[in-house]
């Protein structure tokens, strides 16, 4: 990850509490101004950065894996479900599957998935600052200020709400 990525992660990180802050404030303000602040800088966040620079959300962390994505994949391994998910997956607190471990096993040396196009429903949304109806996932969106350069720099435009 170049330095600049590295940077605003770390940044993010040292403003944790400011950061809870400023999700408890924006829990206040109407859903749809929530949307379009971060629909606007989802846009414009990512037009400056390019997640092959980085991919530390495959590198950190795990998407859920629902059943269609299971079936999906496991067909493009022509794997049975079962042994698709003995080989790769396991089930986490919340009872949802996950990858058994860290870094994905489909995260290629360039940062690029080997199942790109049959990747999960999860990695297709992530860091998911573009979704309708922020306010349910602002906690999450959190979260994720500390795995992705994206949403960490999201979180530092906060001010300009």
């Amino acid at each position: 990850m170049n330095k600049e990525l590295v940077k605003l992660l770390d940044k993010s990180k040292g403003q944790r509490s400011i950061n809870r802050q400023k999700v408890t404030m924006l829990k206040k303000e109407p859903r749809k101004k929530i949307d379009e602040f971060f629909h606007e800088q989802h846009e414009e966040v990512f037009q400056e950065i390019d997640c092959l620079e980085c991919a530390n959300c495959c590198k950190t962390t795990s998407p859920i894996f629902k059943d269609s994505d299971i079936r999906r994949i496991s067909s493009l391994f022509k794997q049975k479900e079962a042994d698709f998910i003995a080989a790769y997956l396991r089930i986490d607190e919340d009872g949802d599957y996950v990858l058994q471990e860290s870094p994905c096993p489909f995260l290629l040396d360039d940062n690029k998935c080997f199942i790109y196009k049959e990747r999960p429903q999860a990695c297709r949304e992530y860091p998911h600052t573009n979704r309708k109806n922020m306010r349910q996932i602002l906690n999450l969106t959190l979260k994720n200020s500390e795995i992705c350069p994206a949403v960490a720099k999201i979180f530092l435009n906060l001010k300009r709400l």
